[in-house]
């Protein structure tokens, strides 16, 4: 019991982290003008580095880095899994705001399922499709508001949005191997490094036309301690200690927590045809997590 309750709370903070890494994010980029990929430099590059500080402080087999084989998987994770989702997760904030973009990147199950199902060359389920369903038209109810003839979310903003889930999709599958034999923690410290240091070279933080004032350095800090190291490890635990449907089911507080800070700390406005559409994506999680197909 006592471990079940760590990993609800554990679960829980970490996801409302998260949310609250994304809101930070977006006030960020709205108020102090930084740009989606310089955001995205910053969280990578520096949770990388504490992240791979711990892996040595821990001395891990490093393998991950120090074979070639494993080095050329490791750059095309941290391209195709770290970057294009919190790259394409970053600029759908940019575009909207972070209860959107949020919500938008939980499509990323969905999509994982269908590559499941093609992999496994058959057709999905009926509670399967169900989820497909819900996912399209929720994107669809959050996208036009049932008024047709207009957009709500720019064309660029839900590219980005669904880029985003794909990213998710593709950080879900690439390092499988790899993380059975070094382990979740070492994989992503590494992988987050290495993505960080691509990014800068394009992202080229040196040339940012920012002013660090305490409080951009504050919310630059919490979006990557709180929102990425410590929201990660913490996810990591609850998996441990409540099985992984469990938590991926918990972590839909996420996007939930997200769309309350955008809205009582960014004055972001939602009204209720949003919300219908948020839960009908939310709820795709918890179909796929109950579902007895395999």
């Amino acid at each position: 019991m006592n471990n079940k309750i760590r990993g609800i709370f554990c679960n829980v903070t970490g996801a409302v982290a998260w949310g609250f890494s994304g809101a930070c994010g977006q006030k960020l980029m709205q108020e102090f003008g930084f740009q989606s990929i310089q955001l995205t430099f910053l969280r990578m590059f520096f949770s990388g580095i504490i992240l791979t500080l711990i892996v040595l402080l821990q001395r891990k087999p490093l393998g991950v880095v120090t074979k070639p084989k494993n080095l050329i998987r490791m750059i095309i994770f941290a391209i195709f899994g770290f970057i294009l989702s919190q790259f394409a997760y970053m600029k759908t904030i940019s575009l909207s705001n972070a209860g959107t973009a949020t919500v938008l990147q939980d499509l990323g199950p969905v999509f994982v399922m269908i590559y499941v199902c093609f992999c496994a060359r058959r057709l999905p389920s009926k509670t399967e499709f169900l989820t497909i369903l819900l996912a399209f038209f929720g994107v669809v109810v959050i996208a036009t508001h049932l008024n047709f003839g207009i957009l709500v979310l720019s064309p660029e903003c839900l590219l980005w949005g669904i880029l985003a889930a794909i990213g998710l999709l593709l950080y879900s599958i690439l390092p499988k191997k790899l993380i059975e034999e070094y382990g979740a923690i070492t994989v992503s410290g590494f992988g987050m490094l290495i993505g960080g240091i691509i990014l800068g070279i394009f992202s080229k933080p040196w040339n940012m036309n920012v002013t660090f004032t305490p409080e951009v350095i504050f919310y630059v800090l919490v979006m990557i301690v709180l929102g990425t190291v410590v929201a990660y490890t913490f996810y990591l635990q609850g998996v441990q200690d409540i099985g992984p449907v469990n938590a991926s089911m918990l972590a839909c507080i996420e996007p939930i927590s997200a769309s309350l800070f955008a809205h009582f700390w960014l004055g972001t406005e939602f009204i209720y045809i949003d919300l219908i559409g948020f839960a009908m994506i939310l709820s795709t999680v918890f179909i796929l997590g109950f579902s007895k197909d395999k």
